[in-house]
């Protein structure tokens, strides 16, 4: 007798038990609690406040919300819009750039999408380092600014896009002349040569076309090739004719009792501007 009402006592415990653990959720994920519905409107302008005041982690939190209770509402592509902007201005890079992504899948003929891009290309553009790191960056700023002057040249983003490529492209070109300064101080003189021509070929508005062309000069007199040698000087005193490079460039040269001729029939020919 005394063990049945003790089995019928712990039979009853184990049923309050559970119908405890049925409110805690124990057997199925955690279900997670939706902030009350609030009108589209009063989100976005709720964000709009924080901005202004510089919440921007809180104005994130409000689009974010929106998306999720009004995902059909005619202020998404809008919050979509100023969570790509709220990300840039706290420096949050690859947030601003994967939103950037998502605002221009969702509304790619978006009256925005020229200052989007402007935003993913000059998020790329905050986080290039110097010339002695990996330039993956750089490609990829000028990659998204090349896609918006080409799509969006009137723009008034195109602008100061384009003054932003003379940048990458500098830090391009003086990764190219970095490796290549290596290369030639290792005796790898072919190696050196193929960066130096790089940058004469592809980033001829970089800061560093001048002293590209001087290394050319000195790497093909390296190698014994006087005819290239003379042509990359020529080119160099007939683009720069001022420049301390021309002068070392000429110099020598000199040295072997030759100087400066351009052969017509060199690929720097065709850099002569």
């Amino acid at each position: 007798m005394a063990n049945r009402v003790a089995r019928f006592a712990a039979m009853g415990l184990f049923a309050t038990l559970l119908t405890a653990c049925a409110g805690m959720n124990l057997f199925g994920p955690p279900k997670l609690k939706e902030a009350p519905i609030v009108p589209a409107a009063a989100l976005y302008q709720g964000a709009l406040d924080d901005m202004d005041r510089q919440y921007y982690q809180t104005a994130i939190k409000k689009l974010e919300q929106l998306d999720r209770q009004h995902p059909r509402d005619a202020l998404t592509e809008k919050s979509k819009l100023m969570q790509v902007y709220a990300h840039y201005r706290i420096g949050k890079f690859n947030e601003a750039i994967l939103a950037a992504d998502r605002y221009m899948a969702l509304y790619p003929n978006g009256k925005d999408v020229p200052y989007v891009l402007w935003l993913k290309g000059t998020s790329y553009y905050g986080q290039i380092k110097d010339i002695t790191r990996d330039q993956q960056l750089s490609r990829d700023a000028i990659d998204t600014y090349t896609l918006l002057i080409s799509n969006y040249p009137n723009s008034e983003y195109a602008k100061d896009a384009k003054e932003k490529l003379l940048v990458a492209y500098d830090q391009l070109a003086g990764k190219e002349m970095s490796v290549g300064r290596y290369y030639l101080g290792n005796g790898e003189y072919t190696a050196a040569i193929n960066r130096f021509r790089e940058v004469v070929e592809k980033w001829q508005t970089s800061t560093h076309i001048e002293e590209a062309l001087y290394r050319l000069t000195e790497g093909y007199l390296l190698l014994g090739l006087t005819n290239e040698a003379m042509s990359a000087a020529a080119v160099l005193g007939h683009n720069y004719p001022s420049s301390d490079w021309y002068k070392r460039a000429f110099e020598l040269l000199g040295k072997q009792g030759l100087a400066p001729q351009l052969n017509s029939g060199s690929w720097l020919a065709a850099h002569k501007s």
